[in-house]
């Protein structure tokens, strides 16, 4: 097990590199070739420490990987999750200045409103439906912060899953007035559309990735609470982004998420 001056270690190397917009070297290349998911995890932590202690706020949990094709790449059994700050919120219609980003890509997902406290293990889809209060639909703006993309799972969990900004619509709907892994979305691009897909990319039903969480932090005593805002995965492909870019994401029966990439 790593000892704490070498997790605080990564974890400064990691959010240095965010506060100052540039990317570096994975932290598997020369810092510690051996970092395992546990590890990684550990730094996650003590990055959302850092942020708390600098009087940051949680928004929720946000799952990453969670489209089987993803999961089968990269070898892996269950999705990851890092965590949303409420610095990184952006009103929908709003702007996202690409001086504050290294390498954005966008992404369409449908998020979870939750009602009550969701605690595993044995969680099912079917019981995170019944405690969510309601959905309503996101673009999560990633940003790794790793050269070229170029990382391992370690990696990209201990960077807290490329989390960098999000938008949120503000159409909120009961989950029960949908059939959210048929749910369709678009994601155009000044006009444009690049991406299309619907809830069922995300673990066959986006509920399925809350019940995950739910039961990926029981194993260590934690629990989804009541009050989160949870990203439970891209329902399309992340896309680059570039100055001038006017995003619309379009979501069956929720509504339309946009803003603009500004300099």
């Amino acid at each position: 097990m790593k000892s704490l001056s070498q997790i605080r270690e990564i974890a400064n190397y990691l959010v240095s590199a965010e506060i100052e917009k540039r990317e570096v070297v994975k932290v598997t290349a020369n810092l510690k070739p051996n970092l395992t998911v546990e590890e990684a995890y550990q730094v996650q932590e003590e990055i959302v420490q850092m942020k708390r202690q600098e009087g940051r706020r949680i928004i929720g949990p946000k799952m990453g990987l969670t489209s089987h094709a993803k999961m089968k790449q990269m070898g892996i059994e269950e999705p990851i999750y890092g965590y949303v700050f409420d610095y990184m919120l952006i009103e929908n219609g709003g702007k996202l200045p690409l001086h504050e980003m290294i390498h954005p890509k966008v992404e369409a997902e449908i998020a979870f409103v939750i009602g009550e406290d969701i605690e595993g293990p044995g969680v099912t889809g079917a019981q995170v439906l019944a405690k969510t209060e309601y959905v309503l639909p996101a673009l999560e703006i990633i940003d790794s912060r790793y050269e070229n993309f170029n990382f391992t799972l370690p990696d990209v969990i201990a960077d807290n899953a490329s989390t960098s900004r999000v938008v949120f619509g503000s159409n909120l709907k009961k989950p029960e007035q949908f059939e959210l892994d048929l749910l369709g979305s678009t994601l155009s691009i000044n006009g444009r559309m690049v991406e299309l897909g619907a809830g069922a990319a995300v673990l066959g039903h986006p509920a399925h990735s809350v019940a995950m969480l739910a039961n990926m932090l029981a194993r260590k005593g934690e629990k989804v609470r009541k009050g989160d805002v949870i990203l439970t995965g891209g329902i399309t492909s992340a896309v680059m982004l570039k100055y001038g870019d006017v995003v619309s994401g379009k979501f069956d029966g929720l509504g339309e998420v946009t803003f603009t990439v500004t300099d």
